[in-house]
């Protein structure tokens, strides 16, 4: 169990940083709308209020509905990891590692809603005028990664024989 607190602890911190950092570097930087091209056609900067969840999802639903919903679900979001976490083998590093990076994400976003009531997204991909994906940050991409890797775990995972399901 100590590991996977050191692992917690760990990737927490060092994804949490670097989101407010990256945020905070953007709140200073910027005004709310401005962008400016990193690569041309691809990539910019842009300073974006996300009300929703991913996506900008649920960002249009009325706001006493909304700022409930996001103080009350990345808490419970966080106390489910807590517990996979605490059910998970020590030796499933992957799933316990990636459960971490979910939960740091989660921080960090959370930490956003608790100060703003938004999220600061800044991350702009597009495909010149005619694709775009939407901003996000750094606690996104650890969300992701971890949800990622979770999901290749299980797609990939040994299937379990009846036999070895009824002898546990």
């Amino acid at each position: 169990m100590k590991s996977k607190i050191i692992y917690l602890a760990v990737i927490s911190v060092v994804v949490i940083v670097l989101d407010q950092i990256s945020k905070n570097y953007i709140l200073e930087a910027f005004y709310y709308g401005e962008s400016i091209s990193v690569i041309q056609n691809y990539f910019n900067i842009t300073y974006v209020r996300n009300y929703g969840a991913a996506f900008g999802m649920l960002g249009q639903v009325e706001s006493k509905f909304r700022d409930i919903f996001f103080l009350l679900m990345p808490p419970s979001a966080m106390a489910i990891i807590l517990y996979m976490l605490k059910t998970s083998s020590l030796a499933d590093k992957a799933r316990n590692i990636a459960l971490c990076f979910v939960f740091a994400g989660a921080l960090g976003n959370y930490i956003d809603r608790l100060r703003f009531g938004y999220v600061v997204d800044f991350l702009d991909f597009h495909y010149y005028g005619k694709w775009s994906w939407p901003a996000f940050n750094v606690a996104d991409m650890s969300i992701v990664c971890g949800v990622s890797v979770l999901i290749l775990l299980e797609i990939f995972a040994a299937p379990v024989s009846p036999k070895s399901a009824k002898a546990s």
